[in-house]
């Protein structure tokens, strides 16, 4: 497995990540044996980086990466150590799973973090991160209260997600900053404006997820697919003649993976690690065919004219809607 720096100051981790979020959340059933299977997949492949957040499946996903975890299956190969998992906290539920708001107070970081070591089975988080600015709280007292965490050891390194520059600087000014999660993909390419390069002078990594845009331009989605509990079937770039417009994308995208000999997705993903070596995609597999197929792009070496023709197939900027709706875009400091 090829490594890479989470940040000038964070640790070094697999190319790739495997985010979580799919087995327990937001993309309608899964099947949990298979779940178990991938991410053990995922560890004898090599991939370090697991990621979750405290809110996916309220807490079902901390439990199934424990389960996994403790497994005979990933115990007889592996221990606690290979591996580095990076948690998100702070976005509200209620017992239907609505989302009912953000707490990133001192006391509710301390909190939750206290539930994710148990639920995980663990005695400490790799990575600790707010999954949103509070915009009711400075998001100095949220990171110092993090620090403390840190310096109990509790927690190796501090991270943070969709955040813009100005929370970026003010953040890294209490403690370094490890990484930013955040989106990122050829058709969600908004952080290359400031984010980005606020990032580069910061010495601040990126994990970048939705690489393949929730399964847009994995190759495999078509219409009449997201229904349900799939929260897709409510996403502005899967609705309507959005939808139509970003699949006739994938199909241009297409024909240039073709003439490569590779798959939609595995250009989609190479396409990002191209982007620098200090950008890290996480892949949203939760089976172990889409696993094996993700980790291939780790094979695929893009030429200058391979990446001007993935230009000219999917322009910058050329998608149709939205990442999310109105009043979660509302919601995002990196959007501001």
């Amino acid at each position: 497995m090829l490594q890479r720096m989470l940040g000038a100051k964070g640790p070094a981790t697999s190319a790739l990540g495997l985010g979580c979020m799919g087995m327990s959340d937001m993309y309608g059933p899964s099947d949990r044996a298979e779940s178990i299977a991938t991410l053990h997949a995922a560890a004898d492949a090599g991939v370090v980086l697991l990621d979750t957040g405290d809110f996916y499946g309220m807490g079902h996903n901390e439990m199934l990466i424990g389960d996994a975890l403790a497994d005979a299956g990933f115990t007889r190969s592996h221990k606690r150590d290979d591996v580095q998992i990076s948690v998100k906290f702070g976005a509200q539920r209620d017992p239907a799973g609505n989302w009912i708001g953000f707490d990133a107070r001192p006391s509710a970081v301390k909190t939750a973090l206290s539930y994710t070591l148990r639920r995980l089975r663990v005695d400490h988080i790799d990575i600790y991160r707010p999954a949103r600015l509070d915009p009711n709280v400075p998001i100095e007292d949220t990171v110092g209260a993090i620090a403390d965490l840190v310096k109990a050891g509790y927690v190796r390194h501090i991270g943070l997600s969709e955040v813009g520059s100005d929370t970026l600087r003010r953040a890294a000014a209490v403690h370094p900053i490890v990484d930013l999660q955040i989106e990122y993909s050829l058709i969600s390419r908004g952080l290359e404006r400031d984010i980005l390069p606020t990032c580069r002078e910061l010495g601040i990594g990126i994990t970048a997820y939705g690489v393949l845009s929730r399964g847009l331009i994995s190759g495999h989605w078509s219409k009449g697919q997201g229904k349900g509990a799939d929260f897709r079937a409510h996403s502005p770039r899967f609705q309507g003649e959005n939808l139509d417009h970003n699949l006739a994308l994938v199909e241009e995208l297409r024909r240039v993976a073709a003439e490569k000999g590779v798959t939609v997705a595995q250009i989609a993903i190479a396409w990002v690690l191209a982007q620098g070596q200090d950008i890290v995609p996480l892949i949203g597999a939760r089976r172990r065919d889409r696993l094996a197929e993700s980790l291939g792009a780790l094979d695929v070496t893009l030429t200058a004219d391979d990446l001007a023709a993935i230009e000219r197939a999917v322009p910058k900027d050329s998608a149709a809607g939205d990442r999310y709706n109105a009043h979660a875009m509302a919601s995002l400091d990196s959007e501001r």
